[in-house]
């Protein structure tokens, strides 16, 4: 009777402690769990493609350099010119959850197809606000990134003038 008054005792010590532990777990459990981050959801504003405006290519090439914050650059034997038209940035707004993190990925290298032949090489350059970024808009605010490129010229048989389009990738990456 000893043995079986111990055992029950052992027993009624083991269950106790259970309970305190499932008292435990179901206070953590009642707590509302955190909901499921909003998907990031990318807008391109097809008015503010990639553009590298209007230059002059020189016998010896260079490059055409578009920076994020909407400035041109170019070396080797390339001028700038005006014209009338304009370059610029691309630019796309990010609708996501403010604090949200994100990470840009360019796509590899493109070759652009001239209106009169040839192609010309195009590298996708920095962003504005670098990578990683967190999201600030509030929506249906949008947070706004400025990608840049550059553009290599090697010689006019290979780059005569003309119109160059073509397209280019950039992923936007939530955690």
């Amino acid at each position: 009777m000893k043995k079986m008054k111990r055992y029950i005792c052992l027993l009624a010590a083991l269950f106790s402690g259970f309970s305190v532990c499932a008292q435990l777990k179901n206070r953590a459990l009642s707590l509302a769990p955190e909901n499921p981050p909003r998907p990031v959801v990318v807008y391109i504003n097809p008015a503010q493609g990639l553009i590298f405006g209007a230059f002059y290519q020189g016998s010896s090439g260079g490059t055409v350099i578009i920076y994020p914050d909407g400035s041109r650059s170019t070396t080797g034997s390339v001028i700038q010119a005006s014209q009338g038209f304009s370059f610029s940035p691309a630019i796309f707004e990010v609708d996501a959850e403010p604090g949200t993190l994100i990470t840009i990925v360019n796509g590899p290298d493109v070759t652009l197809s001239g209106s009169n032949g040839g192609s010309i090489n195009l590298h996708i350059g920095n962003a504005d606000p670098g990578s990683p970024f967190i999201a600030t808009a509030t929506s249906p605010g949008r947070t706004q990134i400025r990608i840049g490129g550059t553009l290599t010229l090697t010689n006019p048989l290979t780059n005569p003038p003309g119109n160059y389009s073509g397209t280019f990738s950039v992923t936007f990456i939530q955690p």
